[in-house]
């Protein structure tokens, strides 16, 4: 297809370490490559959630300033979280805090929000996607399973939606699945095929 030979004349920098991003990048036929510049990943309780991954993922481009000097070059900064009644859930410290988190998603749902921040020189292009997922009761044992076997120490809410426990656990999902893993893909080529026209 036109577009994707396109994208190919570009450099392409997704900056995010999470493999699921990447495989879902890959999955729509976008070449890339991955550099990382990591924050601090600071928020204030008060923000609203998409405020939060709005600023979380522009903050995350502004560290790649002397590329985008570069006119070949394109940046996409992603960041994902978790809100259950009215909280924020980030990513977990800990197996602890993993179990304290899956104990509190079990038998209800939640949403989760993912901000993504794309620019080519000076142009950007920042929106985010929405979804919510519902958890059956998970009992104390398939939680500690679920660590034990996945260590989701990397992922907002202490789990990944195409893991094990996505398959036993999940009951429902509204919005985006993609989103849910951590990139709403669908939005991000839309908005390349806006920003490189």
């Amino acid at each position: 297809m036109e577009f994707l030979k396109k994208l190919t004349h570009y450099d392409i920098i997704l900056a995010s370490q999470s493999p699921r991003r990447s495989a879902l990048l890959s999955g729509a036929g976008i070449p890339f490559r991955t550099m990382v510049r990591p924050i601090a990943e600071e928020f204030t309780e008060e923000m609203p959630p998409p405020e939060v991954v709005l600023q979380l993922s522009r903050e995350k481009a502004n560290c790649f300033g002397n590329e985008l000097l570069l006119p070949e070059v394109v940046i996409i900064t992603a960041d994902t979280i978790v809100v259950h009644q009215g909280r924020i859930i980030n990513k977990p410290r800990g197996a602890g805090d993993a179990f304290g988190m899956l104990s509190d998603l079990s038998g209800s749902s939640h949403e989760v929000y993912t901000g993504v921040c794309i620019r080519h020189q000076d142009r950007e292009m920042a929106f985010y996607d929405h979804s919510w997922v519902s958890f059956r009761h998970l009992s104390e044992e398939e939680i500690r399973y679920y660590i034990a076997q996945y260590a989701p120490y990397d992922k907002a809410g202490a789990y990944g939606i195409q893991e094990w426990i996505g398959y036993v656990g999940i009951t429902g999902i509204s919005g985006s699945y993609h989103n849910v893993m951590g990139l709403p893909v669908h939005k991000v080529y839309s908005a390349l095929r806006e920003l490189l026209a």
